[in-house]
């Protein structure tokens, strides 16, 4: 019996000499030292020796740290999950780890996404462009894949700030595309007697934003009398036979285009108003981003196939690419208006885009093409990007010209998707751009504000 316990006693005061015990070290290591996170995001396993449990701190709200397994032999796994980079930007941390008075330092860092090759032409499509609209123009280009404009439409009258300054009260920031729209054209100036008040001449909504680095955009809702003789009583003030959509008014785009017309006459004096307040805008040295004639190849879906929301597109792709460079011809030519960047605009509802070429003016003809997007989301757009972007072979600038619930930049621009700025159509419809939505988007590294553009004066 006493050698029994003579043997058990020299097994458990005498281990094995062949098994070392591990020795505390006596500082930090990391394995591995850094890491170089791809743009997508990604997670890795971060081995950590150390003479007591290690704790890691200092991470931004981009990576997450989580233990693997239990403190053992003076080690200890972390694992680090890095979430995808949203930004073009490259971005790093420093994480601190930790065990009572030692520590060590673990370098990540993040590419950001890679700005696609375009192939955008590189000058306006008007044969002498104002400096200014050229400014404007090279700036878009220089921002294509890296940014995207806040914009917003003007409500109202359609010729004051009362959005933009919205925008300001919610998030602290401007929006840096301000849009105005030539819709009540006839009613300007006002007749004497109204209590409703619109003037064109009024141009102190684009100046502020201009002064203040802002963009400048105007859209024209054409209202055009449904007779001769609604014509002649909006001279006298009764606009009630005047109307933009088809369903509205039988006022005939071909007759239009006919010399001897009324409808002719009509379409040339409405242009000569519309050139008038232009000017004005010229006169300040305000470039304008200019987008008539919108979603002219219509809805296809409220009036049948290839069905017009507007007049000008009822009929068909020749008379409204004739009417286009009229526009044009009467703007630019006749009334010397150099200011103008074009935006020919398309409706992309679904079935559509096979329509999109026999429709297009033009490369040139136009310097760039909007989509006017009202989707249920806020995710990237690429069938709507791909359509605009192929209908140029690539040589055109894209935008959302208008938008419901905004296509969020931080989706889009990883995407590939360039688009060269957002319009929200209002600040009331669509319940996706609430408060919290607006704040973040102005915030966003990805998105310019009228507080961090450049002058383009």
């Amino acid at each position: 019996m006493a050698v029994l316990l003579a043997m058990f006693s020299c097994t458990v005061d005498n281990p094995d000499p062949d098994i070392e015990e591990p020795q505390p070290p006596a500082n930090i290591t990391l394995s591995p030292g850094n890491y170089d996170a791809d743009q997508k995001g990604g997670k890795f396993s971060l081995t950590v020796t150390s003479p007591g449990r290690p704790s890691v701190s200092g991470q931004p709200d981009w990576i997450t740290v989580s233990e693997s397994g239990v403190y053992k032999d003076y080690k200890l796994v972390f694992i680090i999950k890095v979430a995808a980079n949203s930004s073009s930007e490259g971005r790093s941390a420093a994480l601190t780890v930790s065990s009572g008075s030692l520590s060590g330092t673990l370098a990540v860092s993040q590419a950001g996404f890679k700005r696609p090759v375009l192939n955008i032409d590189p000058e306006l499509t008007a044969s002498n462009p104002s400096a200014s609209a050229v400014k404007v123009y090279d700036f878009l280009r220089e921002q294509a894949g890296l940014k995207v404009i806040s914009g917003v439409q003007s409500g109202g009258t359609a010729n004051n700030n009362e959005r933009v300054n919205q925008i300001y009260q919610m998030t602290g920031k401007h929006p840096a595309l301000a849009g105005y729209d030539y819709i009540f054209l006839q009613y300007s100036p006002t007749p004497a007697g109204w209590t409703w008040v619109v003037n064109y001449s009024d141009i102190s909504a684009a100046k502020e934003q201009w002064q203040n680095n802002g963009l400048v955009s105007f859209m024209w809702h054409w209202n055009v009398p449904d007779s001769q003789q609604a014509w002649e009583n909006g001279k006298n003030g009764n606009f009630d036979g005047y109307n933009f959509y088809s369903d509205k008014t039988s006022f005939s785009i071909d007759r239009a285009l006919t010399e001897g017309t009324w409808e002719h006459d009509f379409i040339l004096q409405d242009i000569e108003k519309v050139a008038g307040y232009l000017k004005l805008l010229k006169e300040e040295g305000i470039p304008v981003i200019w987008r008539p004639l919108h979603e002219a190849a219509g809805n296809y879906n409220v009036y049948g196939y290839n069905g017009a929301w507007f007049w000008w597109g009822r009929g068909g792709a020749e008379s409204c690419k004739a009417l286009w460079k009229l526009l044009r011809d009467k703007l630019e030519g006749e009334y010397g208006l150099d200011n103008l960047i074009w935006v020919w605009t398309l409706d992309t509802t679904v079935g559509a885009e096979s329509d999109y070429e026999k429709w297009y003016p033009g490369n040139d003809m136009v310097d760039i093409v909007g989509v006017d997007i009202y989707a249920d989301d806020t995710e990237a757009k690429e069938r709507q990007y791909q359509a605009a972007m192929s209908l140029s072979g690539g040589r055109k600038l894209v935008t959302v010209s208008e938008c419901g619930n905004i296509p969020n930049p931080d989706k889009c621009l990883p995407a590939g998707e360039t688009w060269s700025w957002f319009l929200v159509w209002d600040l009331e419809t669509y319940k996706l751009n609430t408060d919290t939505y607006w704040k973040a988007l102005m915030d966003s590294p990805n998105v310019l504000t009228r507080e961090n553009m450049p002058s383009l004066k």
